[in-house]
């Protein structure tokens, strides 16, 4: 019987037909398996392709810490925020779609800054000098420095001069509060929509107090900004030194608080009384919205109500790292270090997350507990590139959502096919 075996060893016919036997019964399994992973696909999608997997969505960031806490506030939308990262502190109706008057000036003011050349000349359009009041009165033909129109948008809010540099910078009014739009979007004021760049009244222009605050906590990022909002006082000419303006800061918040950065008032009679404030003292950065904050004769409420939200931030909340507020037992939650691979040339690939958020510092009151949870695929299914996404590390505070990190694989793998299976058989020969 040995020698017979040994006969059949050394006919090559007979390898091949062997070899040819095994491929088609590996490639059977390998189908059979496949079809099973088809039905067997759960609402996470249990295998990678090359594109970012579409992992099951966490629950949305809330927009209120603080549902017990009642500020009485005078204003019909409101929010205070960690401007450092983003997390509301307080809300009311923060999420509400809202008209927000002349506070869309600081999404002009930031379009500009990122986007033009604060030493171009503007040459004023007859459509810019029609504008109503509140008025620089600017004249069809007259040339200005963009930078100085700066001061007059914000300063004094006027709606002239806001038509005149959204004219120059977009090409167009329209095209000006599309880009407005774009970038009201890139940070994450999903519900915001721009249709003018001095903030009157119009079908379709609208923001959230969340999504305001959003916008301010960035822009205050720019030191340029933060130079022209912060300014008492500035003169500049017409080009041709025609005629000279002097304008003045009507931000009264600059100097109500010590840090006080102050941002940007507003009025028309669909929104009332907005304001966007900041203030940076003691290692924390607050930012404020209201919205609908009294109508005339009560221009004072919204100095009232920026007042309260801020002092209950300060009052109420200091600065940790996110790992002094863990929970017992979250500090040994680990992202596995590798993940198991189906039809791959390699069992495993390692896995990757550029976590360092439980360092990072942020505004907690006392009492507020941090919990991390891993949100991973079973596996994954060859072929895949690396830097595929599989999973996230939840990160919440009591309980609430605040940030997600992505895990991603470290190495790409290849997908088992016909030369492999050969070589892999031709081994046991």
């Amino acid at each position: 019987m040995n020698s017979y075996f040994e006969k059949l060893k050394k006919n090559k016919s007979v390898h091949i037909f062997l070899i040819c036997t095994a491929l088609v019964f590996s490639s059977f399994n390998l189908i059979k398996e496949k079809m099973i992973e088809s039905k067997d696909l759960s609402w996470c999608q249990k295998s990678a392709s090359e594109e970012e997997l579409k992992l099951p969505e966490a629950e949305d960031i809330p927009p209120v810490v603080d549902n017990s806490t009642n500020l009485q506030l005078n204003a019909l939308s409101a929010c205070l925020m960690d401007a450092s990262n983003g997390r509301v502190l307080y809300g009311k109706d923060a999420y509400k779609e809202m008209p927000m008057a002349s506070t869309t000036k600081i999404m002009t003011l930031l379009v500009v800054l990122e986007k033009a050349n604060l030493d171009d000349v503007v040459t004023v359009t007859s459509n810019a000098a029609k504008q109503p009041d509140v008025q620089l009165n600017i004249q069809t033909g007259e040339q200005y420095i963009l930078r100085d129109l700066l001061y007059s948008l914000m300063l004094e809010s006027h709606n002239d001069t806001a038509v005149a540099i959204a004219e120059h910078v977009g090409g167009s009014v329209e095209g000006f509060c599309n880009m407005m739009t774009e970038k009201a979007k890139e940070l994450g004021a999903n519900h915001t929509s721009f249709k003018t760049p001095n903030g009157l009244d119009a079908d379709g222009h609208y923001t959230t107090a969340r999504d305001l605050s959003l916008i301010a906590s960035y822009a205050i990022k720019n030191p340029e900004f933060c130079k022209i909002v912060g300014t008492a006082t500035y003169q500049f000419n017409e080009v041709n030194h025609k005629r000279s303006f002097n304008v003045n800061n009507r931000d009264r918040f600059l100097y109500m608080m010590k840090g006080a950065i102050g941002i940007k008032t507003g009025f028309t009679g669909k929104a009332g009384y907005c304001f966007v404030g900041a203030v940076n003292i003691d290692g924390k950065t607050l930012v404020s919205t209201v919205l609908g904050s009294g109508w005339p004769p009560h221009k004072t409420y919204k100095w009232a109500d920026t007042t309260k939200l801020m002092e209950y931030g300060l009052n109420n909340f200091n600065v940790y790292s996110l790992y002094e507020k863990l929970t017992p037992g979250s500090e040994c939650v680990k992202v596995p270090e590798v993940i198991s691979v189906h039809n791959g040339k390699i069992n495993s690939v390692k896995l990757i997350s550029t976590d360092e958020l439980l360092s990072e510092k942020l505004l907690l009151r006392e009492g507020e507990e941090v919990s991390i949870k891993i949100n991973l695929l079973d596996h994954i299914t060859a072929p895949t590139k690396a830097g595929v996404k599989v999973g996230d590390i939840c990160y919440y505070i009591n309980q609430n959502l605040f940030r997600k990190v992505p895990i991603t694989t470290a190495e790409a793998t290849e997908k088992i096919d016909l030369p492999y299976m050969i070589r892999e058989i031709l081994k046991f020969w």
